[in-house]
């Protein structure tokens, strides 16, 4: 019986002390959690110099989007929308239209940029037969990278 007694005292001890080696120490949790901020800060850059070049990307293929339904309009009426009715023509059709035969974009609202502000559109433009742009992430014109303006004439 005392035999017995021993062996769940033992036991015991033992079930005790494998729980204590079970928990992290918190210079353990500092040290992982050092090692995650610094690849915090190595990747979080990359990430986001990725991210200003997606939505220059999306504002280019929406530009292409928009002059291909320009164009689709041009061909059904023989010109294009002029700036006063702007790209709001390629979804309504204007009163003096006769043969708009649209809408010429799918959705039934207009496409903001990237950085949520309308695209700029001019008829008859200074680089082609019309000119369509955004001033990017900066909402000025000119800049570099992010900042860059996206147009159709380029």
């Amino acid at each position: 019986m005392k035999q017995l007694n021993r062996f769940k005292i033992q036991s015991s001890r033992f079930k005790a002390g494998a729980l204590r080696q079970m928990g992290f120490t918190l210079l353990e949790l500092l040290v992982v959690l050092g090692i995650i901020a610094m690849l915090a800060g190595i990747v979080g850059p990359q990430v986001m110099k990725h991210m200003g070049e997606s939505k220059t990307k999306a504002a280019k293929v929406q530009i292409e989007d928009l002059a291909a339904a320009l164009d689709m309009y041009k061909l059904d009426l023989g010109i294009y929308p002029t700036s006063e009715q702007g790209l709001k023509a390629l979804i309504e059709s204007p009163e003096s239209s006769k043969r708009w035969n649209g809408p010429y974009l799918r959705k039934s609202k207009m496409p903001l940029d990237p950085w949520l502000q309308e695209y700029h559109y001019v008829a008859p433009g200074e680089h082609g037969k019309f000119d369509l742009y955004t001033y990017g992430a900066d909402l000025k014109e000119g800049g570099k990278g992010e900042d860059q303006d996206i147009n159709s004439w380029e």
